[in-house]
């Protein structure tokens, strides 16, 4: 991959080709970021919850045990190349476990982020938004955060 401009392109052969040849690791990397984003403009926009509580909301949804919970609710929503992109994550080997984390949460949270990344950089946004948008659905409102 040269430069950006080849990767977000929508439904382009070479550009899945080029995002197939990345690891795992690095989709996960790019999917942290994508998710994040999706769950701060969830949390402002949709739950309208005083700032103070921002925070503790937004973990609730970016931890590895709510990130695995989310994989078992859109599992089998995802189509078959979906489902290679969450396994490959899931299969990636990372360097350690955080200590909130059982290491399966933290594998199907490492293969939700994964997955996130591919569709990004395969330009797929509204994908990406469908999906956000059953997890986000499907989340209880968070009893430790008050909200």
């Amino acid at each position: 991959m040269s430069d950006n401009s080849d990767i977000i392109e929508d439904n382009d052969i070479k550009v899945q080709t080029e995002v197939n040849r990345l690891s795992p690791v690095v989709l996960a990397f790019m999917g942290d970021a994508v998710y994040e984003i999706l769950v701060r403009n969830y949390i402002v926009s949709v739950m309208h919850i005083p700032a103070s509580k921002i925070h503790r909301a937004c973990v609730a949804f970016v931890k590895a045990p709510a990130q695995a919970e989310a994989v078992r609710k859109i599992t089998p929503l995802l189509t078959d190349e979906e489902h290679t992109v969450l396994r490959r994550g899931r299969n990636a080997n990372t360097t350690h476990v955080p200590k909130n984390a059982t290491p399966a949460d933290y594998r199907y949270a490492t293969g939700l982020e994964a997955l996130f990344g591919y569709l990004y950089l395969c330009g797929r946004t509204e994908r990406i938004n469908e999906i956000f948008d059953i997890i986000a659905q499907t989340k209880d409102i968070m009893p430790d955060t008050g909200c």
